[in-house]
């Protein structure tokens, strides 16, 4: 029988108050609506069992998934009636599935209505495609008998350019309206996180909040709103002495110009810390900046130590990771460098 599992030496340091207070800010901004939360991708990396109670008890009572493999996770720590499964029923077993679990399938298309229907129907929800060209009914759709026979709760639909000032998103809230004159339902949901932004025409009765309740900022109208809530941290796991004119990693592509103390921490590109980050990232020590050295490899990444002799193995090191920062400086997106956090993170 193996020991107990020492700690792990990566770990995701989490505000949950923050997180609690980002939903509430998004919730007050959503107006007369209510919003819910995106809890697909594990919380966009945060971790279900993280978020789910965090975000129930500040008041949220819709979450959403995009497989039918998160919903267990979820029903942990909410009712089956406030889940909805964004990817639809694609299979027979998937709308068995849902019937027996009695979380809510959205409906992507007229095959998956006639899959609904078929097993017996039931409550669901309904997506419209309005112009993003991914999931969700064509207008013309909507007059086939399948639909009326449906028993929708949230009739959605998704912006494709929420985060920019374009007449896409008019075009797309227009044909939202008329979505809804068309379709029997009992709510209707068009804004994320950005969406949020663009005002009360674009609420209806339900917002979909994701990354934003996890500290992006997809938007500048959003930056005075929204908290981080994310950091992760990485343990030293040496540290050395490196002579001027050696270089450091995989093909060297940073050479020392001094004689330098540098540290080795445990975190790398297979833990979503990727090679954009090489010679970009900081990682810090109370406050003090400790710049990433040559390329990120898949477990380690090496740091200038310079100015920080008391530090040694063993200590905790703090990733900047501000994510509208972050995002300028790697040129990934709020999104990966969120949902990229791997499995060897301690949550």
């Amino acid at each position: 029988m193996l020991p107990e599992v020492p700690p792990a030496t990566l770990r995701l340091a989490i505000d949950r108050e923050a997180l609690a207070a980002n939903w509430r800010a998004l919730d007050q901004l959503s107006g007369q609506a209510k919003a819910g939360a995106a809890l697909k991708a594990d919380a966009y990396g945060v971790g279900v069992d993280v978020a789910a109670p965090v975000l129930r008890a500040a008041g949220c009572a819709d979450f959403f998934v995009a497989h039918w493999q998160e919903v267990a996770a979820l029903l942990r720590h909410v009712p089956p009636a406030s889940v909805a499964v964004l990817h639809g029923p694609v299979t027979a077993e998937e709308a068995a599935f849902a019937r027996s679990s009695g979380v809510r399938p959205v409906i992507n298309s007229l095959a998956q209505a006639h899959r609904w229907l078929a097993g017996g129907g039931g409550l669901c929800d309904l997506m419209v495609d309005t112009g993003i060209n991914r999931l969700g009914l064509a207008l013309s759709d909507l007059s086939d008998p399948a639909i009326a026979a449906l028993d929708i709760d949230v009739l959605h639909s998704h912006l494709a350019s929420a985060e920019e000032d374009v007449p896409a998103n008019a075009v797309q809230r227009d044909r939202w309206n008329a979505a809804r004159r068309m379709v029997r339902h009992r709510r209707a949901s068009l804004a994320n996180s950005a969406g949020i932004m663009l005002g009360p025409d674009y609420h209806g009765d339900l917002t979909r909040p994701g990354l934003s309740l996890y500290g992006g900022v997809p938007c500048a109208a959003l930056e005075p709103h929204i908290r981080q809530v994310v950091t992760p941290e990485a343990a030293l796991i040496q540290v050395r002495e490196i002579a001027a004119g050696e270089g450091v990693g995989y093909n060297a592509t940073f050479v020392a110009p001094r004689a330098m103390r540098a540290g080795v921490v445990s975190l790398g590109y297979a833990d979503g810390y990727l090679r954009a980050w090489s010679g970009k990232g900081v990682l810090r020590a109370v406050g003090r900046a400790l710049p990433v050295l040559g390329r990120v490899s898949m477990d380690m990444t090496v740091i200038d130590l310079t100015g920080a002799d008391d530090l040694g193995e063993g200590d905790w090191l703090q990733v900047d990771y501000h994510l509208p920062t972050a995002a300028a400086v790697s040129g990934l997106s709020q999104y990966e460098l969120l949902t990229l956090l791997g499995r060897r993170f301690q949550r």
